[in-house]
């Protein structure tokens, strides 16, 4: 009779012992989680505080380094003549020679910009064009789209009459002339240089300091093939022009 009572007292102390396992297991839970927390704390200050290596003596932040910037070999304004104004001369078919100016200009700073010049694409009476400035101004038109005669063709290139550039505005001119012949093989057609041409508004409009010409790129009657069809050829001309005076080179007589 006396087994029963030992057994049941043994019993009773597995049950302490098995009731006191829960409150360790938390505690240890709670260590974990405590430990996890610093852990963790430590890892975001390490990847957030300030390097060290970045700050001079006087505690002032040193500039990281940059790439340096490649500079523009030149600033070049191109005036798309009529644009944004007008139609200019119109075809018996429809084509308009703001669209011509329009297609040849775009060309011209496309190829520009590939040489590494910066170029402003401008409106016939831009506002921009007042007191502009930069190392060359070039406005880009077409003549007549009429039949005149057999010897309307060609282009023509001319300056201001009286500028303080003057000497810059002529050899701008002469560089223009050379190259664009030699590249399109059209003549320069001199004898019907206009009024129109060489009291161009945009001369009296931007800095006296920026070299400046108009250039009429072809007829749009005898030379419309050229022109439209030959975009690219026309463009690399001008562009050969701009670049013989913008580089300070003298174009041969």
């Amino acid at each position: 009779m006396a087994r029963p009572p030992q057994a049941q007292k043994r019993s009773g102390k597995k049950r302490q012992a098995h009731n006191g396992s829960p409150a360790r297991e938390a505690l240890w839970r709670s260590l974990f989680a405590l430990i996890t927390l610093a852990i963790g704390l430590l890892a975001v200050y390490a990847l957030t505080r300030p390097d060290r290596s970045s700050f001079g003596a006087g505690g002032a932040p040193t500039p990281l380094p940059t790439a340096p910037l490649t500079p523009h070999l030149g600033h070049i304004g191109i005036i798309a003549g009529h644009w944004g104004n007008d139609s200019g001369a119109v075809c018996a078919d429809g084509l308009t020679e703001v669209s011509v100016n329009l297609d040849i200009a775009r060309r011209v700073r496309r190829q520009l910009e590939r040489l590494g010049y910066q170029v402003d694409l401008l409106e016939e009476f831009d506002t921009r064009l007042t007191g502009y400035r930069a190392n060359a101004l070039l406005s880009i038109h077409a003549d007549s789209c009429e039949y005149v005669n057999d010897e309307a063709t060609g282009f023509k290139v001319a300056s201001a009459a009286h500028r303080s550039t003057a000497d810059q505005d002529s050899r701008l001119v002469d560089c223009l002339i050379q190259h664009y012949a030699r590249r399109t093989g059209l003549p320069f057609h001199a004898g019907s240089i206009t009024y129109d041409m060489t009291d161009y508004h945009g001369f009296f409009e931007i800095a006296p300091t920026t070299p400046a010409a108009i250039i009429e790129t072809g007829f749009l009657y005898l030379d419309r093939d050229i022109l439209t069809r030959e975009a690219d050829n026309i463009a690399a001309g001008i562009v050969e022009g701009l670049t013989c005076f913008l580089e300070g080179q003298k174009p041969q007589p």
